[in-house]
């Protein structure tokens, strides 16, 4: 079956053009064109699928907050054709059958593409290293390895990753916390966790660990990711390991570019994330990070988590917000509306960006003839309201419950295959 997206604007730029889809890839691009159904765009921005390169699926072992199929349905909802699923899980991904199971549970639910991000470590305990060659060699494909949710703080046990993995082009992404910095922490350490008599979690935790690790990058000729950065000091850092001409990328989250430490005063623990929001000026200068490029992608840090795990006292609550349905409007709001991204910027740091950095092949793809057809098709002018029941992750902790977000995910196609049709499953 082919599609005809009609009058779209591609990337939002220049004059409208028809883009036809055929045999999974983009067909032609013109005017007048037809297919077997036709989806009118005027007004609407043709974009890359979004790639997400940090989102926990919770699947195998946390079904209750989260599966491959719920997980990778919100995805699409939210204009993404592709997600790296995070090794945290139980039993832990830190082996060829466990990346492989989760990996083939995405091809059978089949609305977006998953690449799980392997284990540095067995069983995240920081202790030995696992099995990375195997999982690199596996059917997963494996290119990402992370301990995400702990940091590897141990600098010889980081330095023989990063080495390890230049063997086949992998990378290292780091969850930058000194554990030893950040015991008993429960939010920023600032003015409002003061007022608040709550246990701080100070920028330089984050900071120290980047230093360090941009430097063993330089060392070894590595490659490294940083994870969620959240301070305006981590930004210096990595602005200053790039000028170094160090092969370090970065990542910055959705809520990390709206949201503020000042909402802990709720005491609601949906602001409750890990790494901690921070502050006002930390927001802007993450803003203009990902302006100017220091910061290479937006990643969603998708974290579902069950009623039970949320709903109790702050300092009971588990770490993390959902946010692969609202990743793009929260983006719109934060940098599209203020005149800090264009949308073809958009498609940089949501789509092209994360699947190189990602080693994506078919992903992330210029907009042009003969390319695959992961596309997403957004409405800028749109606005919503966030409502938790309605959406398709099984958890219900996103922090912009009955929040107006701007730009609405119309349509998302996975190689030239609708899953999302009109904002809903296809």
């Amino acid at each position: 079956m082919t599609w005809v997206l009609k009058s779209v604007l591609l990337y939002g730029e220049g004059e409208p053009v028809d883009v036809l889809l055929a045999d999974g890839r983009i067909e032609a691009i013109g005017v007048g064109l037809s297919g077997d159904d036709a989806i009118d765009g005027a007004g609407l921005v043709l974009l890359p699928g979004l790639v997400d390169l940090h989102t926990h699926l919770r699947e195998p072992g946390r079904e209750d907050a989260e599966t491959v199929e719920t997980g990778t349905l919100a995805a699409a909802l939210g204009g993404f054709t592709a997600v790296h699923a995070m090794a945290n899980t139980d039993p832990v991904a830190d082996t060829a059958g466990v990346v492989e199971q989760v990996w083939r549970l995405g091809l059978e639910a089949g609305h977006c593409d998953v690449a799980p991000v392997g284990a540095v470590t067995v069983g995240l305990r920081g202790e030995h290293m696992a099995e990375l060659g195997s999982m690199a060699d596996s059917a997963a494909r494996v290119r990402v390895f992370s301990d995400d949710g702990k940091c590897v703080s141990d600098a010889s046990l980081m330095r023989r990753a990063m080495e390890y993995v230049k063997a086949f082009d992998g990378v290292i992404a780091q969850h930058a916390q000194e554990p030893r910095l950040t015991e008993g922490a429960q939010m920023n350490e600032g003015i409002t966790s003061s007022k608040l008599g709550l246990a701080g979690w100070p920028a330089v935790a984050e900071e120290a660990i980047i230093a360090r690790d941009c430097i063993l990058a330089g060392h070894v000729g590595g490659r490294l990711h940083v994870c969620h950065v959240s301070t305006a000091g981590s930004v210096e850092l990595i602005r200053w390991a790039k000028d170094k001409g160090w092969d370090v990328t970065a990542e910055v989250t959705p809520h990390h570019l709206l949201l503020t430490d000042d909402l802990a005063a709720t005491y609601d623990p949906v602001y409750k994330v890990n790494p901690p929001l921070r502050t006002q000026s930390d927001v802007e200068a993450l803003r203009q990070g990902l302006a100017d490029g220091t910061i290479d992608c937006v990643a969603t840090d998708h974290a579902p988590h069950a009623l039970e795990d949320k709903e109790s006292e702050w300092g009971a609550a588990s770490p993390g917000m959902t946010g692969l349905e609202t990743a793009l409007s929260v983006v719109a709001k934060a940098m599209v509306e203020t005149g800090l991204l264009s949308w073809r910027q958009v498609a940089e740091r949501l789509s092209e960006t994360p699947a190189r950095i990602g080693r994506l092949d078919g992903h992330g793809r210029p907009l042009e003839v003969g390319e695959p057809a992961n596309l997403c098709l957004v409405d800028p002018s749109a606005t919503w309201t966030v409502d938790p029941r309605t959406m398709a992750t099984r958890s219900r902790n996103t922090p912009y419950a009955g929040d107006v977000l701007p730009a609405r995910v119309v349509a998302t196609f996975l190689r030239g295959r609708p899953t999302v049709l009109d904002g809903k499953p296809a």
